[in-house]
């Protein structure tokens, strides 16, 4: 067995994984990554893409932003198409200025893995079998298989970034910890193309025939959804129905500029809103997708990673530099604070914008965001929260 030294073993290369590595690094913190897959799968996932401003200044600590300034789009708001009319709503008057920016999650995974390598950080593709130890002890350890070879880390701390379907969660005692979630009665059917965007703003669209979502990757790729079925066979959506729907969805807020193109790729994303409590366990502390989920309507789950990042790089830098252990214990308490936020909005988006099936709820959903249309200080709660909330 190869055995290893670091003080933070990071267990995933996700978005938080790597982020976590990266701002660890800028304090002078060792790390090591261990992700199962390879570095092209990595690369190549296609997730979310909206930016808040607080991820945004944490990638330029993190010394990563320079290709996200020179592509990124800057949105200063987002639309709402609702009964044929599409309805803009400016950020920045009704935040005070602030906005967010379109750049794909794929995107910030290339660029944090490039920015590790490029500075000498340790990531280990391809990892099988971890498995953690000793979390209630000084010295906790990950177990691995790795290009054939068992291999063990020794560490100071274990931070679990290793997503929803990931190992880490599974060491929270089951009599400690409590897992919080609901299910939606419906899918998003996702699709990425090469074919410029609608509007120059995302357009979230409620319509009879279920919700539509018209985004963007870039001034010439664009990202669109549809509500489907959880269980929704991909085989029945040609091409030309998936394009056929999402103009009869968007109809007179913008049919017309729907512009069809290439399809890169098709998926469909089931609704599911997740928290597990508490994110620590010992030595091992959850962040990301591996303590929560949240459904993408409200465009949170890569900006909820990057929150826990900072609140946990800010802990782990004050017990290296003062052994001052007080932003460890409140990490699982101040990180959920900000997470439930996070639920409640995108609960709150996921229930005004698609169609339930239920009469009764669906009346009461439309007459709110009936309102919400109406009322300026309705849509500066929204703004409020879109933009992000501060960490």
């Amino acid at each position: 067995m190869k055995r290893w030294r670091t003080q933070v073993g990071i267990v995933g290369a996700g978005p938080a994984g790597l982020l976590l590595s990266q701002l660890l690094a800028t304090r002078g913190i060792d790390s090591i990554v261990l992700e199962r897959r390879d570095r092209a799968y990595v690369e190549g996932r296609v997730r979310a893409g909206v930016l808040e401003q607080g991820t945004i200044d944490l990638l330029h600590e993190a010394g990563v932003a320079e290709r996200l300034d020179r592509e990124g789009l800057r949105h200063h708001g987002i639309s709402i198409a609702l009964h044929g009319q599409r309805h803009p709503i400016d950020f920045p008057a009704l935040t005070g200025g602030k906005s967010i920016t379109v750049y794909g999650q794929t995107e910030v995974t290339k660029d944090l893995i490039a920015a590790r390598l490029s500075r000498g950080g340790d990531l280990r593709f391809e990892a099988e079998s971890v498995t953690l130890h000793d979390l209630d002890t000084e010295r906790p350890s990950l177990s691995f298989e790795h290009e054939g070879d068992y291999h063990e880390i020794t560490c100071d701390f274990i931070a679990g970034c290793d997503g929803y379907h990931g190992v880490c969660r599974g060491y929270l005692p089951p009599d400690k910890a409590a897992a919080l979630e609901r299910d939606y009665p419906f899918a998003w059917l996702g699709i990425l193309a090469d074919a410029p965007p609608v509007d120059e703003n995302l357009i979230y669209c409620r319509h009879e025939r279920g919700f539509a979502l018209f985004s963007m990757r870039s001034r010439t790729r664009s990202r669109h959804y549809l509500q489907c079925r959880p269980d929704e066979n991909l085989q029945e959506w040609s091409d030309d129905r998936i394009w056929s729907e999402l103009r009869t969805r968007l109809g007179k807020a913008g049919g017309d500029a729907l512009q069809p193109g290439p399809l890169l790729e098709k998926s469909v994303t089931p609704m599911r809103s997740f928290v597990v409590e508490p994110l620590r366990h010992g030595r091992l502390f959850l962040a990301g997708d591996s303590g929560h989920i949240v459904p993408p309507t409200g465009a949170k789950g890569l900006n909820l990673a990057a929150s826990d990042v900072h609140y946990l790089v800010e802990a782990l830098d004050s017990w290296y530099r003062a052994k001052d252990a007080r932003g460890l214990d409140a990490y699982s308490a101040t990180a959920l604070a900000r997470v439930w936020k996070a639920q409640r909005f995108s609960w709150w988006m996921t229930s005004l914008l698609h169609v339930f099936g239920d009469g009764f709820q669906d009346r009461i959903h439309l007459a709110e965001l009936e309102y919400l249309l109406s009322s300026k200080a309705a849509l500066a709660t929204l703004a409020e929260n879109y933009v992000g909330l501060p960490f």
